[in-house]
């Protein structure tokens, strides 16, 4: 297959990041890209009949998803080359009984998921995305993505007129601050937010919506991923954290053809990974049980196999360089970081540090390192989790990154190739036993 040039990549990935405002759409963005690269659907509720040489995609709760190509005789011997990453981001999330009507505004409550940068949230164009559970005119229960698309909300800021410590102590309440206004109104005009659900079903095409049963909605910003900077360095975007690695990972597969490659996407990472589809529940052990069914068997290619958990790492930033270890201060566009934590925070040890570095070797890629300051805590991924579920080895791996978990963040134009050319490496190069 042809290697996109830079500039293809970074197009991709913009167009992914602004059709996937939800894990759900993500995942859904991802299958229509492996099926147009031939590969197949798998239902974990079918019986498998796997083919050597093909490619196959299964899915759980519409927001994990797993790729990987059925080679039996590479997997047996060379084990298998696993990525993973994660498809869920910290957002606002509508409640179930959101209505706030106060003050002559139709407001929706928000329950903040996972580790939320607040502040940059007021005063953006916001929409609505997510997946919708209703019920049709045959009684029959079905789902369904929604993206309202158009800005429909917004959360103002307080003028500083009224809040003179704005600037140097804001603190912000999650129950009473973050309700977004999506409309006027009057005291006495009941708005029920499932009504406004089904008429936008209909809108889009879906005549036989009799009932919104349920849902999982978040707002989003609309402000278009871009490519910024005077010689444009950068990419600006929501939910880079973590779909910038779903994508490149997903590339990587499918440019790397005759490899015993596999994906991993989970959603919930930014909460916990603890779910039927998250890192620590059985998704991909599972999976792993029906490519090979053999149970001393797939111990021995577990035991054979690596994954790279990749996941955004914290770029230096110029105004805030006292917040890095001075020694390990990654740098945007100057290549893909590895993560160590000495307290398993991350799964880097050693001997994975080792062949990933061999692989960014061998693909001409630069290579960074990143340890938190000792004084301050550290977050976590997929990696450890996956490492203690299935027992492979693990790297915990990303490209640097400014403002995670803000509703925009920023990351390098350069360092996608670079990442990409040293997964690709990882993925088609027999490089994981260290003699």
């Amino acid at each position: 297959m042809k290697t996109a040039s830079n500039t293809e990549l970074n197009n991709g990935l913009l167009e992914f990041l602004n059709n996937s405002p939800t894990p759900f759409h993500a995942v859904k963005s991802m299958i229509d890209e492996l099926k147009n690269n031939g590969f197949k659907a798998l239902n974990e509720k079918d019986k498998w009949e796997l083919a050597d040489g093909q490619g196959y995609y299964l899915t759980r709760n519409d927001s994990s998803i797993i790729a990987f190509r059925y080679l039996p005789e590479k997997i047996e011997q060379q084990g298998l080359s696993m990525l993973g990453a994660h498809t869920d981001s910290p957002c606002l999330k509508v409640k179930p009984n959101p209505e706030i009507n106060k003050k002559g505004y139709f407001q929706l409550g928000v329950e903040t998921y996972g580790g939320v940068l607040l502040a940059p949230w007021f005063d953006r164009d916001l929409s609505i995305a997510g997946r919708i559970i209703y019920q049709d005119s045959s009684n029959q229960i079905k789902s369904t993505l929604l993206d309202f698309k158009k800005a429909v909300a917004v959360i103002p800021s307080l003028a500083i007129h009224l809040n003179r410590d704005a600037n140097t102590g804001n603190n912000i309440n999650k129950q009473t601050h973050l309700p977004p206004i999506l409309m006027q109104t009057t005291a006495d005009k009941k708005i029920n937010f499932r009504d406004i659900l089904q008429e936008k079903l209909i809108d889009n095409g879906i005549q036989d919506c009799q009932k919104i049963m349920d849902y999982e909605l978040s707002f989003y910003g609309t402000e278009p991923a871009a490519i910024i900077g005077f010689n444009d360095e950068f990419i600006a975007s929501a939910r880079l954290d973590n779909l910038l690695s779903c994508y490149l990972g997903m590339r990587a597969i499918i440019e790397s053809e005759n490899s015993p490659a596999l994906l991993v996407c989970n959603d919930h990472e930014e909460v916990g990974s603890a779910s039927s589809c998250g890192a620590q529940g059985p998704m991909l052990e599972q999976c792993l049980q029906r490519i090979i069914p053999d149970n001393e068997q797939r111990i021995r290619i577990v035991n054979r196999s690596m994954m790279i958990s990749i996941d955004n790492a914290h770029g230096i930033h110029p105004n805030y360089s006292e917040m890095h270890d001075s020694n390990h201060g990654p740098i945007i566009n100057a290549g893909p970081v590895i993560k160590v934590n000495s307290n398993q925070r991350y799964a880097t040890n050693s001997e994975t540090s080792s062949v990933f570095k061999h692989a960014c070797d061998l693909a001409g890629a630069p290579v960074q390192e990143f340890v938190t300051r000792s004084d301050l805590g550290c977050g976590s991924t997929i990696g450890p989790i996956t490492a203690t579920e299935i027992g492979v080895k693990t790297i915990d791996i990303g490209l640097p990154t400014f403002a995670m978990h803000s509703i925009r963040e920023l990351a390098g134009t350069k360092d996608t190739a670079h990442l990409l050319k040293a997964l690709k490496v990882f993925l088609t190069e027999d490089i994981q036993s260290i003699s």
